[in-house]
């Protein structure tokens, strides 16, 4: 079921809402191989209305399954939103479609999520990525760069002008 909120019950007192909602109806498509959402959202909101529209503020919790964008080792992550606020609008252009007497906040809400997604998700800050292997590597005969003599200026100042 989406997270629907019944406008009426506002109209006299600020609505708690707490539960979860399914993956299936959450409908994220995160078109990224590297983040996939691996349950349902969970939800802590207090709605109330708010000079013409609705204000929601709470928490959001979404389960991530991610994948190292360095080393791609699976992992983990639970994307968070604590002290998550949003207005949304009643009336105008930019207005959630009403149903009877009842408000949709799940598109407010999958946008929201959406956006805190990892950009490049890191199984550990320090990951230094895949292990270096021999496989396939041309053997090379430069000198390192560390080595005196390697760089370019050196060669220059070899030139007798």
């Amino acid at each position: 079921m989406p997270l629907l909120i019944n406008l009426r019950h506002l109209e006299s007192k600020d609505l708690p809402l707490a539960g979860s909602l399914p993956l299936e109806e959450l409908d994220i498509d995160t078109r990224d191989e590297m983040i996939e959402v691996g349950g349902a959202l969970e939800y802590d909101l207090t709605v109330q209305l708010m000079e013409g529209g609705l204000l929601a503020r709470g928490s959001l919790k979404v389960p991530l399954k991610c994948q190292c964008v360095r080393c791609l080792k699976e992992f983990k992550h639970d994307l968070i939103l604590e002290n998550w606020p949003i207005h949304v609008m009643l009336e105008g252009e930019d207005a959630l479609p009403r149903v009877n007497d009842c408000v949709d906040l799940t598109p407010a809400v999958r946008e929201d999520i959406l956006l805190e997604f990892p950009q490049h998700p890191l199984c550990d800050p320090e990951c230094r990525g895949l292990p270096k292997t021999s496989v396939g590597k041309a053997k090379t005969t430069a000198k390192k760069e560390d080595e005196p003599g390697s760089s370019p200026w050196a060669e220059l100042n070899k030139l007798k002008l």
